[in-house]
């Protein structure tokens, strides 16, 4: 959705922008474009192989790479000595880097261990939340994060082959839900209950209230914000966060309903049907 992104975000001349989830640095290649040469880009993530390659990949002196979550923005801009920002994006969810990479154990599909982590520094891991959390804590995980109509039933499911033996690959995750349901449908029967684990292994949602409301107090009079979101989750609290910010006259929302892919977009990448950008202005 990069042009929707670009037209929401509006980059201006010699703006200073930061791309809260930079990723690969897709948008951000797009954000440089526009920003002109005194303009500055703060590209923030958890993922260090990820920041890795965007450094290779931008590898432009008007770009500052921080690694760590959008939730700490105020923090990692402050050190440098930003404090007016005038637009933020944030792109939330996995990034196919992730899903690609089979020993980040983030794929249904994988043989490798239970991972799921963002940041692999951090300790908790999908192997924990599978094999050590109590079965009604495990029940209510997939069924919120994960909005799965048969969380009893999976959660169940786990603690009986758990207390035989470890879960310990995707693949055994991911057979362990697909017998729940009987087989496989159109979508894999294991996608929702993935979803929720990484939801709680990477703390997402608290992470994404914490970030947008470090975005507000960023952003500068008429500085925009744009959120693309993947889920129904993701865009509750993206959607829910504006509509109060807009009755406090804090943010004047500018996306009545999200902007989604064209369909020449959604063919060219299935991946991205379900994306829904939001976007909003600092009053």
């Amino acid at each position: 959705m990069q042009q929707e992104v670009m037209k929401m975000l509006n980059p201006g001349q010699d703006g200073i922008y930061v791309d809260a989830t930079i990723g690969l640095g897709g948008h951000a290649e797009e954000i440089l474009k526009l920003i002109g040469s005194e303009g500055r880009l703060i590209g923030i993530d958890r993922d260090e192989d990820a920041l890795k390659l965007t450094e290779k990949r931008l590898s432009d002196q008007r770009v500052i790479l921080k690694r760590g979550s959008f939730s700490d923005m105020k923090s990692l801009l402050y050190a440098d000595g930003f404090t007016e920002i005038d637009g933020i994006l944030f792109d939330l969810g996995l990034s196919m880097l992730q899903l690609k990479d089979a020993g980040r154990g983030f794929s249904f599909l994988s043989d490798k261990r239970l991972d799921m982590r963002m940041d692999k520094g951090q300790k908790l891991s999908a192997w924990d939340v599978a094999n050590r959390y109590p079965e009604n804590v495990l029940e209510r995980i997939i069924r919120e994060f994960g909005e799965e109509r048969l969380s009893r039933k999976i959660a169940r499911a786990i603690i009986q082959v758990r207390q035989k033996k470890p879960i310990d690959t995707c693949f055994e995750l991911s057979k362990i839900v697909e017998g729940v349901y009987g087989g496989r449908g159109r979508t894999h029967p294991a996608t929702r209950t993935f979803q929720a684990l990484r939801i709680e292994v990477n703390k997402e949602l608290e992470q994404i209230r914490e970030g947008l409301e470090a975005a507000l107090q960023l952003l500068k009079k008429s500085g925009r914000l744009c959120v693309i979101a993947y889920h129904s989750l993701e865009d509750r609290i993206v959607k829910t966060f504006m509509v109060y910010a807009s009755k406090q006259d804090l943010l004047k929302i500018l996306t009545k309903k999200p902007r989604q892919p064209s369909s020449e977009e959604m063919r060219l990448n299935p991946s991205s049907r379900s994306a829904k950008l939001r976007a909003a202005e600092k009053i």
